[in-house]
């Protein structure tokens, strides 16, 4: 591969330059954060008629509480000035939701789901990526705790 512009082969890193680089990854972090929040929150918000047709109205307010926190999480993991809790609060819901999914499909949740559902790619897919977005949101939180 050849570098780009002599400074390494990501324009924005440079291999001398330790601060320029992290803030580069800061930057790439929040925005895996941002989007991945984003998305799941889109793709909850859309399932909230589903369920509650289908599993009631407590389910379908459970997934628009998800949809509204994965919003509020994708608002404020992108601006630096909530970095004291946005990285925090964006790892717990992903990594919330994420395990909701896991305990849906192998032992039920109590009061929301009583029977174990079967899995479907697209909440395989949303879960897998909610994971990606929990370690890039800890990743954060670490970078902070050592700067």
């Amino acid at each position: 591969m050849v570098p780009l512009s002599g400074r390494g082969l990501v324009p924005c890193v440079s291999p001398t330059d330790f601060p320029e680089r992290s803030g580069c990854l800061t930057t790439a972090l929040r925005y895996v954060v941002t989007v991945v929040c984003a998305a799941s929150a889109g793709i909850h918000a859309a399932l909230v008629q589903p369920h509650v047709e289908e599993a009631g109205p407590l389910v379908g307010a459970a997934f628009a509480a998800a949809s509204l926190a994965l919003a509020v999480a994708a608002l404020t993991v992108r601006q630096p000035r909530h970095d004291a809790w946005a990285p925090i609060a964006a790892a717990a819901v992903l990594g919330l939701i994420a395990v909701g999914y896991v305990l849906s499909r192998t032992t039920g949740i109590p009061l929301l789901i009583t029977d174990r559902e079967e899995l479907d790619p697209l909440g395989v897919f949303t879960t897998g990526a909610e994971l990606i977005g929990a370690l890039a949101a800890a990743v954060l939180i670490r970078m902070k705790e050592t700067a």
